[in-house]
């Protein structure tokens, strides 16, 4: 295989590698709301756990979870085609690194939400949990009482808490929207034919 195909496989296997053995620590060495603090109160390891996507949203049911697993699976074979296809066709490098990404993120919820309720005996296959754990919740506050419809309620930023599988996918898909002209500017066309009419002198 060429070395243009394994540097970016090579990229996604690492953070797969890294997001599980994370995961697995998290889920060997911590209980359910158990917090270890590193950054104060503004930055911590608390262990989550949830049935759906990338930080925390779900779908309900058996049957929401069996679809979400499934749509993910195939969303993972169709980004692993685009990023042979870009490869092939050598698109800008930023571009496939952020696409080498957003799979490697893919595959390691999937590798959760498939195996981990068999691996650890609390469900069927494509039924497990994906383990969360990262939360940085910068602002703690609330809303003004005038504010409209939350007024006087709560309000944190950032809420949600995520995996590094999580943080991957985000990295790339912003920086693919921020760098997206220069990802995809167009290249002016190499002409490879001369002119048909040839001047004879």
């Amino acid at each position: 295989m060429k070395i243009a195909y394994i540097k970016p496989f090579a990229i996604a296997l690492l953070i797969i590698i890294v997001d599980q053995l994370i995961k697995i620590w998290v889920h060997q060495h911590m209980y359910i709301g158990q917090e270890i603090h590193f950054l104060g109160d503004k930055g911590m390891l608390r262990y989550t756990e949830n049935n759906g996507m990338a930080f925390g949203w779900e779908l309900g049911g058996v049957s929401g979870k069996l679809a979400l697993t499934i749509f993910r699976i195939g969303a993972v074979a169709a980004i692993g085609y685009g990023l042979y296809y870009l490869i092939h066709h050598k698109y800008h490098r930023g571009l496939i690194l952020n696409v080498a990404l957003i799979f490697a993120g893919a595959v390691g919820n999937i590798v959760d939400s498939t195996f981990y309720g068999v691996i650890y005996g609390y469900a069927p296959i494509f039924q497990g949990r994906v383990v969360d754990m990262f939360y940085f919740p910068l602002i703690r506050t609330q809303y003004p009482a005038w504010f409209p419809f939350w007024g006087g309620q709560p309000f944190e930023f950032f809420e949600p808490i995520f995996n590094f599988a999580d943080a991957a996918i985000s990295v790339g898909v912003i920086a693919i929207l921020i760098y997206q002209k220069r990802y995809f500017k167009h290249e002016p066309a190499v002409e490879t034919n001369l002119n048909s009419e040839v001047v004879e002198e």
